[in-house]
């Protein structure tokens, strides 16, 4: 009976060593990763603002004569299109579920975890890009049926323009939803969408605002990358770098204000 409960008649010296501690960071990353984006995708709600309603628009506003929009109507609809499914998922998305994490003690449990706190938001980066890179290419497969033809000089700058408009509307996501009760949070982003598809320089272009207006909403990083992709994708010409100045600038701003607002409860 000794030798059944004994150790050392159950394990050889050697075979059996403990080594508590975290797995490999890299793992843990992409396990989260794939968690939150699996997670984005089973909400109904989500998949309403990232993907079906950035699809009417383009089909719609491609279609129909409803905008003064110069022909092919879809050669400029599509970038700007594109430039919502970012402001969609990076912003309006994000801070939606930031806020109900949060409410739900979702954040705290994970900070309790060994997932490093950079991890957390690097997770949630990776996830929205990998949702924009899904909501680009179909948005761009129905593009391309209603005539869309691109400019591939365009191309690297558009990708650009890109990551700093997940950038900065991640950012101002990030600020809204961590600092905010969660049924403001969803009051809040979704009017801020709604401002800024029909005001914000993404449906109507900043020439056809008032000028006071225009003045204003040149400065607002939803009209930088909106104006910028139909620059880029329709002309092929490089924007300039203002509305480069003007996403990085926010993506600045917004992120050292969310670091510092950011609560986990």
């Amino acid at each position: 009976m000794t030798d059944v409960l004994s150790p050392e008649s159950r394990f050889a010296p050697g075979t059996f060593t403990p080594s508590p501690g975290r797995g490999r960071v890299s793992r843990m990353l992409f396990t989260q990763a794939r968690t939150e984006l699996l997670l984005n995708l089973r909400h109904a709600e989500q998949l309403l603002l990232t993907m079906i309603i950035p699809m009417a628009l383009l089909i719609g506003l491609s279609t129909l004569p409803l905008l003064p929009i110069d022909e092919p109507r879809v050669d400029s609809v599509a970038p700007r299109v594109f430039a919502l499914a970012v402001i969609s998922t990076a912003f309006t998305g994000q801070a939606i579920m930031l806020g109900f994490d949060r409410r739900y003690g979702v954040l705290k449990r994970l900070a309790a975890t060994a997932l490093p706190r950079w991890s957390l938001v690097a997770a949630r980066v990776l996830a929205n890009l990998a949702i924009v890179a899904v909501q680009l290419l179909l948005l761009g497969v129905v593009a391309a049926f209603l005539g869309w033809t691109p400019s591939l000089a365009g191309v690297a700058g558009g990708v650009c323009l890109l990551l700093l408009g997940v950038a900065a509307f991640g950012a101002l996501g990030v600020l809204v939803g961590g600092a905010l009760r969660a049924e403001a949070v969803l009051a809040i982003a979704n009017a801020v969408w709604f401002v800024l598809l029909l005001a914000g320089g993404v449906v109507l272009p900043v020439d056809s605002l008032p000028d006071g207006l225009a003045a204003v909403v040149r400065l607002l990083p939803s009209s930088a990358l909106a104006e910028g992709m139909e620059s880029v994708l329709r002309e092929g010409a490089f924007p300039g770098w203002a509305p480069l100045v003007v996403l990085l600038g926010w993506a600045t701003v917004a992120g050292v204000s969310a670091v510092r607002t950011t609560r986990l409860t």
